[in-house]
């Protein structure tokens, strides 16, 4: 899978970034090709400089599939909801989307134990 992030600054009023939040959730599911989605609120910087208040992240099955999804009216208009209400304060990422089961990695794990 292939994932848009986007990353939330702090906002100056987040009254109006949270009124707004919902119809960019309402854009953001009528990008074509568009797999799930997952919001998170960031609670505390544990490490570094960098300011981050929520993430969200768009999955699509490919990096085309994303562009796609970015270029199309459907996409244009999210971006322009997602402009409006966070006045530019973000970051857009795209990232390759690797995930394992727990399972998986354990027998890593139990291959090293075997062989010390």
């Amino acid at each position: 899978m292939y994932k848009l992030i986007i990353i939330i600054e702090p906002q100056d009023d987040w009254v109006a970034f949270e009124k707004g939040w919902p119809d960019f959730l309402a854009a953001a599911e009528k990008m074509p090709g568009l797999r799930r989605e997952v919001t998170s609120r960031v609670d505390k910087l544990l490490h570094g400089t960098y300011h981050a208040a929520l993430m969200h992240e768009l999955f699509f099955d490919d990096m085309e599939a994303a562009r796609q999804a970015m270029a199309s009216d459907e996409g244009q208009a999210t971006g322009q909801v997602l402009q409006t209400i966070s006045g530019g304060k973000l970051t857009l990422l795209f990232a390759d989307h690797l995930e394992d089961e727990l399972e998986n990695i354990k027998q890593f794990t139990a291959a090293e134990d075997d062989s010390a």
